[in-house]
């Protein structure tokens, strides 16, 4: 071959790798661009402030996953309901993209909305079951919703799917709730999600996560929820706040070795700002 032959291979072969190259970083601004409007989509879901009431006090930490250009959807939400009382959620939808982020929207709208026309947890899950599937989408949600009164420090709580709660009393008891559940919303028709009554104590917690918190490569779930109710007896023996509670869950989040949405909700009762 001439000398000539090969320099002209040889430039057809710079060309076509620099096409290649061209493209490949044409795909990944586009994928990144997803993922920043995915990212910006689930936190414009978030809800901006967090309710209070009789000693009640709520604290709330959310990382996204957005490591390898993908983005989940988590979420939590809390809010006054019509009676009074204060509606919790958290949840995580399957799949880990824009389509996910735009169904965990759905879901929570869905939620607040229904709310408004029953707020037994029981039966607001079943609704929304109800509703997501006449959207005909392919996702589905795992999620918890509580309502509670914050005169009474009454807890009423219903699974979908989702990881039980952790709870913890002034006095240095933790454990996780046994509560029983029904299935992911979005999954069957007719769907029963029975409601379990708990009782804030003064000066104890209940702490809501999302699977990205307590389980991953590094960490069996039973090990997270256990290492999640250590942490909460010990916050409340020390009397610590809420918000240094929620820290130090999510920060324990790195240990479990996942690339998932985190999402902490607290909830937690000051004995000496509400009844005794």
């Amino acid at each position: 071959m001439s000398r000539t032959g090969s320099k002209d291979h040889g430039d057809e072969l710079l060309t076509r790798l620099g096409t290649l190259t061209a493209q490949a970083r044409a795909a990944a601004e586009v994928q990144r661009s997803r993922v920043e409007l995915a990212v910006a989509l689930q936190r414009g879901m978030l809800p901006r402030g967090l309710p209070t009431g009789d000693g009640v006090r709520l604290a709330v930490r959310y990382v996204p996953a957005n490591q390898g250009l993908n983005v989940g959807g988590d979420w939590y939400d809390a809010f006054t309901m019509p009676d009074g009382r204060i509606g919790l959620s958290i949840g995580d939808v399957q799949g880990h993209n824009i389509e996910a982020a735009a169904f965990m929207g759905q879901v929570r709208v869905g939620l607040r909305a229904l709310a408004s026309v029953d707020s037994d947890p029981g039966e607001l899950l079943a609704r929304t079951n109800e509703l997501l599937l006449t959207l005909g989408g392919d996702l589905f949600a795992t999620c918890t919703f509580m309502r509670l009164d914050p005169e009474t420090r009454l807890l009423e709580s219903a699974r979908a799917g989702h990881l039980p709660c952790v709870w913890a009393t002034a006095d240095g008891r933790s454990g996780v709730t046994e509560d029983e559940g029904g299935p992911p919303l979005g999954v069957q028709s007719g769907a029963v999600y029975p409601v379990t009554r708990y009782r804030l104590d003064s000066g104890g917690v209940f702490v809501m996560v999302t699977d990205g918190v307590v389980e991953g490569p590094s960490m069996r779930l039973d090990e997270g929820l256990d290492q999640v109710s250590r942490l909460a007896g010990i916050a409340a023996v020390a009397r610590m706040d809420v918000d240094a509670l929620a820290a130090a869950v999510i920060k324990g989040a790195a240990e479990v070795g996942h690339d998932d949405d985190a999402a902490v909700l607290v909830i937690g009762h000051d004995e000496r700002a509400g009844q005794p």
